[in-house]
């Protein structure tokens, strides 16, 4: 359908602003430090907000509100459970994290264990940041404008969002990106809400609404052989995924580590996963309520975008579609500044004579434009693909867990070796391979859905760690130069640190509580 002039306006004026005002938050940078973690200087507000406009990605819209569609709201177990993830680990890893000045999460690895697990686990995130989180937003964009400019071509649009994106992350660093994520939160949050409010003064009142949806549709808690979200799942492999994604996933945890002190890396966090609450009624039951508006749609993917070129007058629209903009700045920003950070500190450093810092600072920016580009030329054969949102779920239950193992061991068990690291990333993954051909190529144990698969892969890697760990001599351990131990070790040192005294009106842990006790709420309502 063609925009109205305001539309136009509002949205050529909001890609102006982001692009000015990435480009204009840059500052001195002198060293890489500087400009992968902004200085270290970011408040909490700041980084909960920016955290919000990356966890939700264009791919979310249209997932989320998509299986909200087809299955109900249980797709919203993904969020409350990363939400309390997110608490947990403002409480007892980012603490450990920001003490500890880590750069990067494959750095971690190597302090932790060896340069062994620190190459195979960059190598993995550049491959998901890129192919994963920048191509499938640049898709999910594409499916959602098509609706406006179904005679441009994909690889047009792909390419104009790839260019802004990349322009003010580049020049900017991840100063700009935190900004410009701060406004597109705000702008998401408000577009979808548009949305939300809409559907209810449209279709009447809740009860109404309940008894007109399909039975079980408003309940987060469905059967073990559900397709979606089986209700063991809850407590093993949506955690994993959680942890994966909140808590070793760069372009996540980087927000974190620029924190200006560690109050403000867990309030953040925590932020973040409160922000996570609204999330059931500006994407989830707007996608659900939308069955009752448009029953016979082929594709459930296609809900979002059709409820917004339906119901929303001229500005509004304008707004919305900014809102939707914004969250595809945010997804591509984030994995191309993370990117980047990994394939610049965690691996060609690494593999190159000393050099000055403003040398990292530009390869850092070559790496960028390489990834932004490999991202535009992959996101058009996404199309070929089953469902978006399980999709990418899919691809995560099987590469997380042998990563999420040695986090787990590394932060919280002394014993954990380098050489159970490394056989646990390479068991691990060996392991999921051979259950994705079971279950996608030949199903000699039956298919097994993708989330248990993550709970069998997770219980297999763990093993590995265990045994490889307790069967390694400890004098093969040598004694490594800035080398890390676990949690406790770490904790005496900060307790004594000035960086953790608290800020503000509220402790981190009484924010951690209402959020808890937030979320409780809400499931025990929609359970």
């Amino acid at each position: 359908m063609p925009l109205a002039g305001i539309d136009l306006l509002i949205i050529a004026a909001y890609i102006l602003f982001i692009c000015w005002r990435g480009i204009r938050a840059r500052t001195s940078y002198h060293t890489a430090d500087d400009y992968f973690l902004a200085n270290r200087s970011l408040s909490w507000p700041v980084i909960g907000l920016s955290l919000f406009a990356t966890n939700i990605s264009t791919s979310s819209i249209i997932g989320l509100g998509g299986s909200g569609y087809k299955t109900g709201i249980s797709v919203f177990n993904y969020e409350w459970t990363g939400g309390i993830m997110l608490v947990f680990f403002a409480l007892f890893i980012v603490p450990y994290y920001i003490q500890n000045r880590l750069t990067t999460m494959p750095e971690f690895l190597e302090r932790r264990f060896d340069h062994r697990s620190r190459l195979y686990f960059s190598i993995i995130s550049i491959l998901i940041n890129v192919l994963i989180d920048i191509a499938g937003a640049l898709y999910a964009g594409s499916l959602f404008l098509r609706g406006l400019f179904p005679d441009i071509d994909l690889f047009v649009f792909v390419g104009i969002m790839a260019f802004i994106a990349g322009l003010y992350t580049v020049v900017g660093g991840l100063k700009a990106v935190v900004i410009t994520d701060s406004v597109q939160g705000i702008l998401l949050a408000l577009g979808t809400g548009i949305i939300s409010v809409t559907l209810f003064m449209k279709l009447g009142s809740w009860g109404e609404i309940q008894a007109a949806l399909p039975e079980n549709f408003l309940s987060l808690i469905q059967p073990m052989d559900d397709p979606l979200v089986p209700w063991p799942t809850l407590f093993v492999s949506l955690p994993i995924l959680g942890f994966y994604f909140m808590c070793s996933n760069q372009h996540m945890v980087q927000r974190i580590l620029g924190a200006r002190s560690v109050e403000d890396g867990k309030k953040g966090a925590i932020f973040a996963g409160f922000l996570k609450i609204p999330i059931l009624f500006i994407l989830v039951l707007p996608g659900t309520m939308g069955l009752l508006l448009y029953p016979n749609l082929e594709n459930a993917n296609l809900i979002f975008p059709t409820m917004l070129y339906d119901l929303l007058p001229a500005g509004l629209l304008g707004i919305v579609i900014t809102g939707f903009i914004a969250a595809l700045m945010s997804s591509i920003d984030s994995a191309l500044t993370a990117s980047g950070s990994i394939a610049t500190l965690d691996i060609y450093k690494k593999m190159t004579s000393p050099r000055s810092e403003r040398h990292f600072i530009l390869v850092g920016k070559a790496f960028i434009i390489i990834f932004v580009s490999i991202a535009s030329l992959w996101a058009p054969f996404i199309e070929q693909f089953p469902t978006l949102w399980e999709y990418l779920q899919a691809v995560l239950a099987y590469l997380a867990p042998p990563v999420v193992v040695c986090f787990l061991f590394g932060l919280f068990w002394k014993r954990a070796s380098a050489d159970g690291a490394f056989y646990t990333l390479g068991l691990g993954s060996l392991f999921a391979l051979l259950t994705v051909i079971n279950n996608y190529l030949y199903p000699v144990f039956g298919t097994i859905h993708y989330l248990y698969s993550a709970t069998l892969i997770f219980l297999f890697s763990s093993i590995v760690m265990l045994l490889v760990s307790l069967l390694s001599p400890r004098a093969q351990e040598p004694a490594r130069e800035n080398a890390l131990g676990t949690i406790a070790e770490t904790r005496q040192q900060l307790s004594h640190s000035a960086t953790s005294l608290q800020t503000g009106y509220f402790s981190s842990k009484e924010f951690a509580f209402f959020v808890c006790m937030s979320t409780l709420v809400l499931v025990i309502i929609f359970w």
